[in-house]
């Protein structure tokens, strides 16, 4: 316990899945949470189960994609908490699986919007806001960017997915060259989960295509499995635990890094 005390956090989708894990695991650790997303009732009821806890804890409304929406978060941050060392950007979406020759340009914006332009808009204000609050002999802030393995691999079928979560990689080092240069004392990292027993990845069994060709939830299932060696899919606890490292101190040498989280998917 108290691995990120005194420390303020904003977790963006936090509603459900990994974003729900890492806002509860970041509170118990005695950070204070802005938790972020769409769906306001499932927001706040995490916000509610940390205070419930003996957390502190906040919901916001927030897409992902609003600028305006972003400065009101981080202005909240510091309103309502003091200020802001933290920020994981997690919010995202998995797009329905299909060939490039057929995928609509709106479909394609539409993913390069919500799984990387956020992350830009987010790093931009979380640097404009955490800088505040960081110095080279105080304490330190990190930007955690949730990627993905596709981020790190292709797939057929996959290609707004795979541009959009490589572009989080790069994106990732980039910032974090720059706040090591300006000497902001902010890390920046990024996670990439292989797959993980959340309602999104729910959402792509159910659809049941893997890569180009149609299959059945169940077989889809066993399909994904079979990919991971150690034999199963991840869960959200699994995540989140690498971003409660990467939040606190005890990664205080790591900036620019790509922390694999996938059960070993990418080692073949």
């Amino acid at each position: 316990m108290g691995r990120l005390q005194g420390k303020v956090a904003i977790v963006t989708g936090a509603a459900k899945g990994i974003g729900a894990a890492t806002a509860k695991a970041l509170a118990r650790e005695g950070a204070k949470v802005v938790c972020t997303d769409l769906d306001e009732a499932a927001g706040q009821a995490i916000a509610d189960d940390i205070a419930n806890e003996g957390g502190e804890a906040t919901f916001i409304r927030h897409d992902v994609v609003n600028e305006a929406e972003w400065e009101a978060v981080a202005k909240r941050a510091e309103e309502k908490f003091g200020g802001l060392h933290v920020l994981v950007n997690n919010a995202g979406i998995a797009p329905e699986a299909g060939p490039i020759e057929e995928k609509t340009l709106e479909s394609w914006q539409h993913t390069i919007s919500v799984d990387l332009d956020s992350v830009f808009l987010g790093c931009k204000h979380g640097i404009r806001t955490i800088k505040k609050y960081t110095s080279k002999a105080g304490a330190g802030g990190s930007i955690i960017n949730l990627s993905s393995i596709l981020g790190l691999v292709g797939q057929p079928g996959a290609s707004d997915y795979n541009a959009a979560k490589g572009g989080v990689r790069l994106l990732t080092k980039s910032a974090a060259l720059e706040c090591a240069g300006a000497g902001y004392n902010i890390r920046v990292n990024s996670v990439h989960p292989g797959y993980i027993d959340t309602p999104m990845v729910k959402n792509v069994i159910n659809r049941g295509v893997m890569g180009n060709e149609a299959v059945g939830a169940n077989e889809m299932r066993e399909l994904l499995i079979m990919q991971h060696p150690v034999g199963r899919l991840g869960i959200a606890d699994e995540i989140a635990n690498a971003i409660l490292f990467l939040a606190s101190d005890e990664s205080s040498f790591m900036t620019g890094s790509e922390v694999v989280v996938d059960g070993g998917y990418t080692t073949r």
